[in-house]
């Protein structure tokens, strides 16, 4: 039988690193608010162990599902760390725009995530942007563009901003759709060619 929100919850405690990334991953499909607190705790805790990067990113993933708009002053800290692994700058990118999004403030949130220049982080916040179907003004899009267009197109940044076109609109954003259908990525092509079509598709993150 699945954990309800009270044992998972508990188990963010457990010794065992599947078990705590087992309860993040409950709690994040859950969606249950009373957890953030609780995530926020046991996150800090499971940052200072480099070897459990799958059970940080579920933890971080669930913090920006649950958590609140007060958590963001941790992830932003968390995610300019030299130490803080690649996982949790995606899952830190997508947290921090879904917890700015609760106050209407996810613009900001974007445009901070870029000026970091973290390839990583920006993945991230795009992911959110994407899943959230976030119809962004043309002053963050052509930022975002920007960012992306400077990286090579063997980069797997491109794939998320390509889902997330599927909401915005201009000439730009139709140039940028139209480069990816022939990116030597086939996900790529694929979100792509769903966006032009005006389908967000039926992706995930993990």
């Amino acid at each position: 039988m699945a954990l309800d929100a009270v044992e998972a919850i508990s188990q963010l405690q457990d010794r065992s690193s599947a078990k705590r990334r087992s309860a993040a991953k409950r709690l994040r499909k859950l969606g249950d608010p009373s957890a953030g607190p609780a995530l926020l705790e046991a996150l800090k805790n499971e940052v200072r162990d480099s070897r459990t990067w799958e059970t940080q990113y579920q933890m971080t993933m669930a913090l920006g599902i649950c958590g609140s708009p007060s958590d963001l002053p941790y992830l932003r800290d968390l995610v300019l760390q030299r130490e803080t692994l690649h996982a949790v700058h995606t899952a830190g990118g997508d947290a921090i725009v879904r917890l700015s999004h609760m106050e209407h403030s996810h613009t900001e949130a974007i445009g901070w995530c870029l000026s970091t220049s973290n390839e990583t982080l920006v993945g991230g916040a795009l992911q959110a942007v994407a899943m959230l179907r976030l119809v962004l003004d043309q002053e963050t899009v052509t930022r975002v563009l920007d960012f992306i267009e400077a990286r090579s197109p063997h980069d797997g940044i491109y794939f998320w901003p390509a889902v997330a076109a599927a909401g915005w609109t201009g000439q730009r954003v139709h140039d940028f759709l139209t480069s990816c259908v022939s990116s030597p990525r086939s996900d790529v092509v694929e979100a792509a060619t769903n966006s032009l079509a005006g389908n967000y598709g039926t992706y995930r993150p993990l």
